[in-house]
């Protein structure tokens, strides 16, 4: 296969984290922004980014589900939005909002809140008399991890400003829920939190969650659910992994889980900080490994797609060999080909999984 698809979907990435916490000017191409971290030592992954809006449009990737993201944790620091109260976080994550809204005024980006805004942004992307780089890339807005939320209140007011999807847990010990590495279920406050977020009919993103608590949220949680960035734990034995059993849960619920491609989670034994992805062999044909493992459970191509995760605290040091930048994802095309799977699966895989969730999940009226 040759041509690219006119528009691909990535289900997760952190932009305004990088723009906010890693001032990095996501207007420039990448090139620019290692040139301007050359010598930094304060990020692990400084001079080594793979996201800019330049490349989003370069890989046809047209609509994005864009995080804010901001954790309350008092067991332990970690390398990214890590604040000292809920106050911090939820004043960190109205930066990133206000950042998004710079960027639909320069006309970079355009949100995207309910069906009509959707179809009409696939209509302009689909659209080859207007090229890429006129168009303003669809961002979705999801919240990973619900700390900065100071009282279920603060869901209401984040709905209003058009937050779409949440992830009530991140890392470690949440105040609405524990997440990766931590330990415990939903607080009573989750449980409130998805009782307010099944009310706005907001999408429930599982990704995160510890097992205990990925159990309870699927029982109470009667709306969408999807897996943003998620891999499978039978090929990477981690908790952050999805299980057999997990993932059989959401094809149950219709749901899409996005492959994440970030190198210790696509094959085992990678060592953060010590293994390189070329040293082990890392590449793209990776994460194919896990979309086939789900369509072999669930004997179609209609719950895998993608949610890179790309620059999530981590550069080209833990993203596949062959991925350069996040343009590359246009890369899958070929080989989903050459592993067997259908044009229609590759369609699925790209595009047409994310935008069917969505088509079931959104109302006109929202």
């Amino acid at each position: 296969m040759n041509k690219y698809p006119s528009i691909i979907i990535d289900a997760h990435l952190d932009l305004a984290m990088n723009a906010i916490e890693w001032n990095r000017d996501l207007r420039n191409p990448v090139w620019e922004i290692r040139k301007r971290e050359t010598g930094m030592m304060d990020k692990p992954d400084r001079g080594k980014g793979t996201v800019s809006l330049p490349e989003l449009r370069n890989g046809n990737i047209g609509l994005v589900v864009a995080t804010q993201i901001a954790r309350f944790n008092k067991e332990k620091e970690l390398i990214c939005s890590n604040w000292n109260s809920p106050e911090i976080a939820w004043g960190i994550t109205q930066a990133q909002l206000a950042w998004y809204r710079a960027m639909e005024e320069y006309g970079e980006m355009a949100q995207i809140a309910n069906l009509g805004q959707l179809e009409d942004h696939l209509a302009l992307w689909r659209d080859n008399t207007i090229p890429n780089d006129s168009k303003p890339i669809g961002y979705i807005l999801s919240l990973e991890g619900a700390d900065s939320l100071l009282n279920i209140s603060y869901l209401e007011r984040a709905y209003a400003n058009g937050l779409r999807a949440c992830g009530p847990a991140h890392y470690g010990a949440g105040v609405y829920a524990s997440g990766t590495s931590g330990s415990g279920g939903l607080t009573s406050l989750g449980r409130e939190l998805l009782q307010e977020m099944d009310r706005l009919h907001m999408i429930l993103d599982v990704t995160h969650l510890t097992d205990e608590g990925f159990m309870e949220a699927t029982k109470l949680f009667k709306g969408p659910i999807w897996a943003s960035h998620s891999n499978c734990r039978a090929l990477v034995n981690h908790q952050r992994q999805l299980t057999d059993e997990q993932i059989k849960i959401l094809l149950d619920r219709d749901a899409v889980i996005g492959g994440v491609l970030v190198s210790w989670m696509l094959a085992p034994d990678f060592v953060r900080g010590v293994d390189s992805p070329q040293g082990k062999g890392i590449n793209l044909e990776k994460i194919i490994d896990h979309y086939d493992h789900i369509c072999q459970i669930a004997g179609n191509s209609l719950h895998v797609a993608i949610g890179s995760d790309l620059d999530g605290a981590f550069g080209k040091e833990e993203s596949p060999c062959d991925l350069e930048t996040v343009a590359d994802i246009q890369k899958l095309q070929d080989l989903l080909a050459a592993r067997g799977y259908s044009t229609i699966d590759i369609e699925n895989i790209l595009f047409n999984n994310w935008l069917r969730f969505l088509r079931k999940a959104w109302t006109k009226d929202n």
